[in-house]
């Protein structure tokens, strides 16, 4: 399920479209000066306040963020492709480089027509991926905008529907396992073919007569710990996840409550997984005859 998206030839271009955005000191910011193109320019669509990307047999498309963050939350309203949208990905995430990179993935899997889509997560750190989860989600994503939001803290990633945790990954460093907290991160998002196994494990291949295949965003939101990129990671490490940043309010995300999950959260998360996982890797003995260390309550 793991693929190169690093592959692609970036066209580092600034695109202008209007768009409702906002930043870590509360000041609004047009999608120009967050985030640029990062393939397929001719492939990315203005449409008043709202940006478009497509997919046809020639290339799907992505943009990123211009600046790095270490800690924060990213969001963005997304409506995904509609109609018959199998072998289609639309990718919403966080990513460090380089070849031990830490990662937050939204992965939106395409689906034949009147069939749900999937939503699966992943989470990488220190290179190493295979940290799978799938959902269905309890209402169609492609007759309306809704929100997905990734969270990171110091003590957890958390990744949100519609301000609705799905899952969470903690901080259990104090147990040895390694947690993706020290390498700075660009918010990013894409869309491509994966028909090779995005849709029931690629045995159902991307229709072309149905192309373009078309995502909508607005409202692209990165309210984060910008680092400077003239600093040493040290530094910016020490800034961005100082006490002192806390008391002043500047981080709200370093707040004592942010550390874990509300009641009425936990609570959410239950019913997700309860009513709504479809694959959790914790619980796949043929890829993990022992259960991966992160997993162990």
């Amino acid at each position: 399920m793991e693929f190169d998206r690093r592959a692609v030839v970036a066209i580092l271009v600034c695109v202008a479209v209007s768009a409702a955005t906002a930043v870590a000191d509360g000041n609004g910011s047009s999608f120009d000066e967050l985030f640029q193109s990062s393939w397929a320019s001719d492939h990315m669509i203005y449409d008043g306040e709202l940006l478009k990307l497509k997919l046809d047999n020639f290339s799907g498309a992505g943009f990123s963020s211009k600046s790095r963050y270490l800690y924060g939350k990213a969001t963005a309203e997304i409506k995904l492709v509609g109609g018959d949208s199998a072998g289609t990905v639309t990718a919403f995430y966080m990513s460090s480089e380089g070849a031990n990179h830490d990662e937050f993935d939204f992965e939106f899997l395409g689906n034949t027509t009147g069939e749900p889509y999937l939503v699966q997560t992943n989470i990488y750190v220190n290179g190493t991926g295979n940290r799978e989860q799938r959902n269905d989600l309890w209402f169609d994503p492609t007759t309306d905008f809704h929100t997905y939001g990734i969270l990171w803290n110091p003590r957890q990633v958390v990744f949100l529907v519609d301000e609705t945790p799905i899952r969470v990954f903690q901080n259990k460093e104090d147990k040895g396992i390694a947690f993706p907290g020290y390498q700075k991160m660009g918010v990013y998002s894409s869309l491509w073919n994966a028909d090779d196994w995005a849709t029931q494990g690629g045995r159902v291949k991307t229709n072309w007569s149905h192309a373009p295949f078309v995502v909508s965003y607005r409202d692209l939101k990165i309210d984060g710990c910008e680092v400077a990129v003239e600093a040493s990671d040290e530094d910016e490490l020490r800034r961005c996840s100082g006490s002192e940043w806390g008391k002043e309010g500047r981080y709200w995300w370093k707040a004592p409550e942010m550390e874990e999950l509300t009641v009425h959260q936990s609570h959410q998360l239950i019913w997700v997984r309860e009513k709504h996982l479809i694959y959790d890797y914790c619980f796949d003995a043929t890829r993990f005859p022992s259960t991966p260390p992160e997993c162990v309550r």
